[in-house]
């Protein structure tokens, strides 16, 4: 075995290992941005998560120099905060926009986080590797790990980044909760990550290892012995006489004699007795972090580690299509489209990194078809042809649904059909779907009325069959367009447009009001900005600032090109655009859609959360969507903002959010935003009043602010947020998770505001059996109710494979609430491999092959949250750990 002062260098001396450990001081194990307020000045989970996150990035970046451009040089690096958006501008070029991969970081972060609040995990010694549990917090460590391996190999790369915060959380507290730091120990544990080595010297349950302590901070009370121990935590379980306490002031246990605890979780004596330590914890916690990170680089390879990080500016290409008799014409667009994006973007940093393919007819759907090989892609999509007759409607809705489970976030989905959903049923859930998985929808309908041939009709449809699709169009961020066969050609290349990582241009207002301009504001970091319009249109114009207008007429004008594809308008303005106030007046008989996109590297990601103030320790409860009734915190994390492009110049900053009501547009508030940590990494806060989150609908978020030269800034989300009636809450309890086995998995739904009757319904991807005690419940004001399923993994379910589990509530039939949805995740283990050997004294590194039970919960009412810096953290010259472990 390797002793404990061995130099991690010494692991694998052939790769780089810089250390500069000039930590300027900051302190904290707590869980995200809203425990700042507790201990001002801290460093949270999610701040160790992210910086190892980023520092392994930068090691995978100059290891592997990128194609066609100068390979990265550290010394650029040194003296200067290490942000995402640097690290992507300096290997993918300027302006490449990092915003999928700061996302994935923050589905890492907020798992991470989220260990600290579910009630599955915030009190299981095991997870924290509190009450001296630890050669079983080590096992469900590297059970953890080996979940997030198997799901990332499965290209489930949501529940993968779920079991990896889970994992690192774990690891994390070990060095905060144990006394590894005080036995003095300047280097992360060599076995922690190693299953097959055992755990020496471990306290027994007939050890003393604390001393009473009745102040807040207690530097003396571990007794001299060098066993390695960790705090008891509550009264589960009850802590023996002698034994050392977590400490702080939610601890029931630290005033149970030997009062006081050995935490290093804050700078606070308040709440970290070992306060005074937790520069050196937090050191070993983001050493062993970067461990952890490497290990899965290694184990997945460099491609399979990016595509678990989204470390690429490129977005997926993911394709929903109607196989049926009638769609040769839009089946071959997609193909062209398809062919298009793969041979224009191979080998170049916005080639797709994931491929999805669906297709679907009656009364099939699927199967779903997932590569991350462009070839394989267009192999599958060939062999697709159109078949049979195929009455209307058909199953267009089962099929998105399948695309979005199997889509990574903040993608576009593209649906090709000429047919109404057969499966209109599925409306609301495919919309909360999008926005639980932030996905835009496109559907490319060639429905044409006129048509004689094609498709059968058992009976006359209704002129409303397609507002199913308006539906999830409004709820995703993305559009219907109506179009014919002659056109879908040419129509589809909107496909290659939108995975450019457009941005949305808010209209005031956002529909066409008869005789009324539309209103849009363009800064001079657009660029590429298009106008499209499609509807019964009569005529058009755009104005730009100076007052120039352009007309409807094709071909090329006094402000761009405009394009017309028969009831399909794509005007695409000449670069550079003029910056100030737009104008578009349309005249039509019915209401047409406009839509005005851009692109631009200065975007957002947004989280919500609510406060918490009681044990185990203060944070944010990340949120998916807002609930009706609660006080909401809403986080901001701004992209692109180009903190190296030019040195010592102003950074663009947003000061105020704006709500308004979807679809009509009201304005339902302005709400200020405050900065949070250091500019450049461009975190904001807003406390959003309950007196805007009174009633559960559909409302849009814009950020209004200034560029460093002065000038106006506005951006939207690209999708509506919704205020949800209820918190519903679904998670899976501890348990190994395999073929044959029954898991049982734990509901709560709480309600904020008024009363609330609700009936709840189930249903599971794949089809497996799943049986509930509560189907309908009656909830007052500030009431929660609990409930229990049961769900059969049978012995045919493949190993290593991924369940879907949803819960709906649903109020009564004419009730205008809204329906909640909970969606949970779930991993199906192989058995653990049994190894015949055991693991040399000087491994070659550590061995996945442990299990745990497969929990993990993504709902309506969590995955939000917030990420925060500390004004030093993240600053190279003060803290750079690259730590090559590619041997492992």
């Amino acid at each position: 075995m390797l002793p404990a002062d061995v130099p991690l260098a010494h692991l694998n001396p052939s790769l780089l290992l810089l250390l500069l450990q000039l930590l300027l001081p900051a302190s904290s194990f707590f869980p995200n941005i809203w425990s700042l307020l507790a201990a001002p000045g801290s460093v949270t989970h999610q701040d160790l998560t992210e910086e190892a996150a980023l520092n392994v990035t930068l090691q995978l970046f100059l290891e592997q120099p990128p194609p066609g451009r100068p390979p990265l040089r550290l010394e650029d690096f040194l003296g200067h905060t290490l942000l995402a958006d640097d690290l992507f501008a300096a290997y993918f070029g300027p302006g490449s926009p990092s915003r999928r991969f700061r996302a994935a970081l923050g589905e890492v972060s907020r798992a991470n986080a989220a260990q600290d609040f579910l009630p599955t995990s915030r009190n299981d010694p095991d997870l924290h590797f509190d009450a001296e549990r630890l050669g079983q917090g080590r096992t469900r460590l590297v059970g953890a790990l080996r979940e997030a391996l198997v799901a990332a190999r499965a290209l489930d790369h949501t529940l993968a980044r779920q079991r990896l915060g889970a994992a690192l959380h774990a690891l994390q507290d070990f060095y905060s909760h144990s006394n590894w730091v005080e036995l003095g120990q300047q280097q992360p544990h060599p076995h922690l990550l190693w299953p097959r080595q055992e755990l020496q010297s471990l306290a027994q349950v007939d050890d003393p290892t604390c001393s009473d302590c009745e102040e807040l901070s207690c530097p003396g009370n571990l007794l001299g012995f060098t066993l390695l121990t960790s705090g008891y935590f509550g009264t589960h379980p009850s802590k023996p006489p002698g034994k050392c306490s977590h400490g702080g002031r939610f601890d029931q246990s630290s005033s149970q004699p030997p009062r006081g605890g050995i935490n290093k979780d804050s700078t606070s004596p308040g709440f970290s007795p070992h306060h005074m330590l937790h520069l050196q914890a937090a050191k070993l916690a983001l050493l062993a972090s970067i461990q952890a990170l490497s290990l899965l680089r290694n184990r997945l390879g460099d491609r399979g580690f990016s595509r678990l990080l989204d470390i690429s500016p490129a977005s997926s290409l993911s394709f929903v299509l109607d196989t049926t008799g009638s769609m040769g014409e839009e089946i071959n667009a997609a193909k062209i489209q398809a062919r298009h994006i793969v041979e224009q973007r191979r080998g170049s940093p916005m080639e797709p990194v994931h491929y999805i393919l669906v297709p679907f007819h009656d009364p099939g759907f699927g199967p779903v078809f997932t590569t991350s090989d462009p070839d394989n892609f267009w192999q599958q999509l060939n062999e697709i042809h159109a078949l049979g007759g195929g009455d209307e409607p058909e199953m267009c809705l089962s099929a998105l649904e399948l695309a979005l489970l199997h889509t990574p976030p903040l993608s576009d989905i593209f649906v090709f059909t000429d047919a109404s959903p057969k499966d209109a049923f599925l409306t609301n859930r495919v919309e909360s779907l999008t926005q639980e998985r932030r996905c835009r929808v496109t559907f490319l309908v060639t429905e044409d009325p006129s048509r004689v041939q094609g498709r059968a009709r058992r009976e006359v449809l209704s002129p409303l069959r397609f507002e199913p699709y308006e539906a999830v169009a409004l709820a995703s961020g993305g559009e219907v367009i109506f179009t014919k066969d002659q056109h879908i050609q040419d129509v589809a290349a909107v496909v290659g447009d939108s995975m450019a990582d457009l941005v949305t241009l808010p209209l005031e207002p956002p529909v066409v009001v008869s005789g009324r301009p539309l209103v849009f504001s363009v800064d001079a970091l657009l660029q590429r900005v298009t106008v499209r319009i499609h509807g019964e249109v009569s005529s058009f114009w755009i104005r730009n600032p100076a007052g120039v207008s352009q007309g409807q007429e094709e071909g090329e004008g006094p402000l761009g090109h405009t394009r017309r594809f028969g009831q399909f308008w794509i005007v695409t303005i000449s670069d550079p655009p003029q910056t100030g106030t737009w104008e578009i007046l349309v005249t039509a008989e019915s209401t047409p859609r406009v839509r005005v996109q851009a692109q631009t590297s200065l975007d957002f990601l947004f989280y919500f959360g609510i406060p918490v103030e009681d044990g185990p320790h203060p944070g944010l409860y990340p949120l998916t969507q807002p609930v009706a009734g609660l006080q909401t915190q809403l986080l901001v994390e701004v992209t692109g903002l180009g903190s190296r492009g030019n040195p010592g110049a102003p950074l663009p900053h947003f000061s105020y959010v704006v709500l308004r009501g979807v679809p009509e547009g009201a304005e339902l508030g302005r709400v200020p935003l405050e900065p949070t940590g250091p500019l450049e990494r461009g975190f904001l806060a807003a406390s959003l009043p309950s007196a805007l989150l009174s009633t559960a609908g559909p409302f849009s978020l814009e950020l209004i602010g200034r560029d460093g030269e002065g000038q106006s800034l506005h951006r939207a989300a690209p999708q509506p947020c919704t205020v949800v009636p209820v918190l519903l809450e679904l998670s899976g309890s501890p348990g190994f998770l395999a073929p044959g086995s029954k898991a049982p998995l734990s509901l709560r739904i709480a309600s904020f505001s008024g009363p609330q009757d609700l009936d709840l319904r189930t249903s599971v991807k794949p089809s497996f059996a799943l049986t509930s005690n509560l189907s309908r419940v009656r909830l007052e004001p500030n009431e929660s109710a609990w409930g229990r399923l049961w769900l059969e993994i049978p012995d045919s379910a493949a190993p290593d494979s991924v369940v879907m589990v949803t819960v709906t509530a649903t109020g009564p039939e004419a009730s205008p609430v809204p329906p909640t949805h909970a969606f949970l995740r779930l991993l199906v283990l192989a058995p653990t491999p049994q190894d015949p050997l055991a693991a040399p004294a000087h491994s070659s590194g550590p061995i996945l092959a442990s299990t745990s039970p497969a929990s993990t919960s993504v709902t309506r009412g969590r995955a939000g949250g917030g990420l925060v810096g500390n004004p030093w953290w993240g600053t190279v010259g003060g803290v750079l750990l690259l730590l090559g472990l590619a041997s492992w």
